[in-house]
């Protein structure tokens, strides 16, 4: 095992964990990135610096801008270190990760969390099933190896990922079987207080609308306001059955891809026992931080979406307003020097983020796809359905950390990933509370699974 003392860690290497590491390091600050994948650029940008131009050119504008960033990182003085899987960050922001086979530890003077989004949970019947994917894990595989399905596939959910994700898959040859959109028109009527803001963010909706348009003129059937989604399959997924304005649909297919927008990554400030909040309009959890970025845990610092859903743009920037904020407090610049350089950070932070109402009201799942009936599977891991949660609540289990004593729910290799959200929502629509009051998984390290023999080292 090895030890070293360093100015400042950042885990992730994503937008916002690229761009706040080379602002950091632009300081003349001792810099750490640490990252699992095999190479930069987090989920948004995954695989940017090992796609090929053809890849690049299919997958979009925005994809290939993440070539901008690891370029950067890559001219740095930062010590990128890849395939390094964090399992510990404490409060004395001490990192610990698996690299190689060997334990390494990190003493920093600060430590930035750039650990980005994961899926929201899509829990409906047949969720499960082989032949079911998310639709940003099919996305991964397309930017990552180039690999798509190899059959006509059926889209289904809500959010701008899911109709990326089909354009994307036209352009790839993959048939489309069909779009099933679960946003309904008084999900527009929610969402248009917001409209104005959004209509001064003009090229965000711009090419949202040019996405539905290339879907629309390839003649791909497209469902809206579907209800009742299930996924029907003894041993793997053939189809997929809804309902639209009460009449029944199902559409045949052995690869339905499930999206219904991202969370942040919490799980290292919740490790921490950092302060959270109940994120009312994205329905989720998140880090409450400063100006910063900086969690109540003096001198851990939270960008990009892992500190809430704001998109790669959004992300890079939070990043380089984080590294403003740790530089100062480490004294590689001065107040003075660091206040308008982010000044000028913030107003291109509030530009890009004048979509977000819009889209978080817009594509707000609904809570039959949240919250699910009793015969859904909800912990994957450990095999506990959301009846099962109900009748832990009628035994007196009071939140998600019971759950784990009356069932195990959330103690698999997932460390309650998948299912938290889902385990939150259940127990307090059981218990008639709110989702804050219940709270979240008490979440212990490791946070990557590591074997006994690792610990103990050579």
């Amino acid at each position: 095992m090895s030890h070293s003392a360093v100015d400042v860690v950042v885990v992730g290497a994503g937008a916002a964990g690229m761009a706040g590491a080379v602002a950091l390091a632009g300081l003349g600050l001792q810099v750490v990135l640490l990252d699992e994948q095999g190479s930069p650029g987090g989920q948004i940008y995954r695989g940017i610096t090992l796609a090929p131009l053809s890849r690049r050119d299919l997958l979009g504008p925005d994809y290939a801008h993440g070539n901008v960033l690891a370029q950067a990182l890559a001219s740095s003085s930062v010590r990128y270190e890849k395939g390094a899987a964090v399992w510990q960050v404490t409060r004395d922001h001490q990192v610990s990760y698996l690299r190689d086979g060997r334990l390494h530890t990190l003493q920093a003077k600060a430590v930035l969390l750039a650990t980005g989004a994961m899926e929201r949970p899509f829990p409906i019947p047949g969720w499960t099933l082989p032949g079911v994917m998310s639709a940003g894990a099919a996305q991964i595989l397309l930017k990552s190896a180039g690999l798509a399905p190899s059959e006509p596939v059926v889209l289904a959910g809500c959010g701008p990922l899911l109709y990326l994700l089909g354009w994307q898959y036209l352009r790839a040859g993959v048939p489309i079987k069909a779009l099933v959109d679960t946003t309904r028109p008084e999900d527009y009527w929610r969402a248009r207080r917001h409209l104005f803001a959004a209509l001064r963010a003009w090229p965000y909706l711009r090419k949202g609308l040019e996405l539905m348009r290339s879907l629309r003129s390839a003649h791909i059937p497209h469902y809206t306001a579907a209800e009742q989604l299930a996924v029907e399959g003894d041993e793997a997924a053939t189809a997929l059955t809804f309902t639209v304005a009460g009449k029944a649909q199902r559409i045949e297919s052995r690869c339905v891809l499930l999206h219904q927008g991202v969370v942040p990554n919490i799980q290292f400030s919740q490790s921490l026992r950092a302060r959270h909040y109940w994120d009312a309009d994205q329905l989720c959890f998140s880090p409450v931080v400063d100006a910063w970025g900086e969690l109540d845990v003096p001198g851990v610092f939270a960008a990009g979406d892992g500190a809430g859903i704001g998109g790669a743009q959004a992300a890079a920037l939070q990043g380089e307003l984080a590294g403003l904020g740790i530089a100062q407090r480490l004294g590689a610049i001065e107040a003075g020097q660091r206040d308008p350089r982010a000044a000028t950070l913030r107003e291109r932070l509030a530009l890009n983020l004048r979509i977000r109402p819009f889209l978080d009201a817009l594509y707000q799942p609904r809570e039959e796809n949240r919250i699910p009936a009793d015969n859904v599977m909800v912990c994957r891991c450990e095999e506990v359905t959301a009846g099962d949660l109900r009748k832990f609540v009628a035994l007196g289990c009071a939140g998600p950390n019971q759950a784990k004593s009356f069932g195990r729910c959330g103690m698999g290799p997932c460390q309650g990933r998948m299912c938290g959200l889902t385990v939150t929502e259940v127990i307090a629509k059981a218990r008639g509370v709110t989702a804050e009051e219940v709270g979240y998984y008490r979440i212990r390290p490791p946070i990557k699974p590591i074997t006994l023999g690792e610990l103990a080292g050579d």
